[in-house]
């Protein structure tokens, strides 16, 4: 029964929200943000606490607060623009969409056939959502990694809104093999890469604002095992709805290195845009959800547990092991 509401409710929204004018459909995503921010007191408490671990002072309580709301609003105006995206088509996509940094630079070296596979990675900053979906109006098809709902079909109504401009979307139970085929073969391919694992799956604990993070590393695989390029992705938000895809020049990786350096190398440049805009990261979620035995009291958000598998890789490490 919850399923089928579950599935009802999105399905009413997929449907509604592209009828919707452009700045309606904004102002909608900020009321529902602001409501969301409100009504949702465990994970405003949650926000507000991995706001205070990462930049300490430097905002005020009401900063703080003021970060945690409009980080709701970025959220439930990501989502609607997934459902409102379907407005999009070949013909009107740059009225909304507008590409800037290393991107054109990057498309012209596609042209080049000796130009490796590229892993294109993104967090959950900003309008994440529309970041393959621009890459497929701009004529580059990309195969994307997706998490599975505990909903199947809720799966399938995210998966067709994803796919709007050709994009080829995975599931995250059969994504390693197929991207390291991918990128043998030069493709393109993209990932969100600030999700928190569990350390039995593939992961590796990195520095994130300060304290250890568990995150995962099938980029870095892809750099290791498939020779592929790492470039950095953001979708920033600008006034009037438009979104700005900032595309930075590849990572440069040393030689030999470690599935946790190429992790840790990536994640540096994203935080990056955290502490630039923080406002546009999703604070509700839990980033840090294990901390280390050693850690002092306070130095982790509340909601943090110690646990044997994260020492155990910790140890690992922290003694040159991988």
């Amino acid at each position: 029964m919850r399923y089928t509401l579950e599935w009802l409710v999105c399905a009413v929204i997929a449907k509604c929200v592209p009828l919707l004018p452009r700045r309606i459909c904004i102002g909608l995503a900020w009321m529902l943000g602001w409501l969301a921010y409100h009504l949702d007191g465990h994970g405003r408490k949650v926000a507000l606490a991995n706001l205070k671990l990462a930049f300490g002072d430097r905002f005020t309580e009401v900063e703080r607060r003021r970060i945690a709301r409009r980080s709701y609003q970025n959220f439930a105006s990501t989502m609607l623009d997934l459902f409102w995206v379907r407005r999009l088509n070949d013909r009107n996509w740059t009225r909304y969409i507008e590409f800037a940094g290393a991107a054109e630079e990057y498309f012209r070296s596609l042209e080049n056939p000796e130009t490796p596979g590229t892993v294109a990675f993104t967090i959950h900053w900003g309008n994440f959502e529309w970041t393959s979906i621009a890459f497929g109006f701009r004529g580059f098809h990309v195969d994307v990694v997706a998490e599975t709902f505990k909903n199947p079909r809720l799966s399938g109504l995210f998966r067709n809104a994803r796919a709007i401009s050709g994009q080829t979307i995975v599931r995250q139970e059969h994504s390693m093999i197929r991207f390291l085929k991918a990128v043998k073969r030069k493709k393109l391919v993209g990932m969100l890469v600030d999700l928190t694992l569990r350390p039995d799956q593939p992961s590796v604990i990195i520095d994130a604002f300060g304290r250890k993070m568990c995150v995962p590393t099938m980029h870095a695989v892809l750099v290791q095992r498939g020779g592929a390029l790492l470039l950095p992705v953001v979708a920033e938000p600008l006034p009037g709805g438009k979104v700005r895809i900032a595309i930075d020049p590849p990572l440069t990786v040393p030689p030999c290195a470690s599935l946790q350096q190429i992790t840790q190398l990536c994640w540096d440049r994203m935080e990056l845009r955290i502490r630039e805009r923080p406002e546009l990261w999703m604070w509700a979620y839990k980033h840090w959800r294990y901390r280390p035995a050693s850690a002092a009291p306070g130095d982790y958000p509340f909601y943090a547990n110690e646990q044997w598998q994260f020492e155990a890789m910790l140890a690992k490490q922290q003694s040159g092991q991988e």
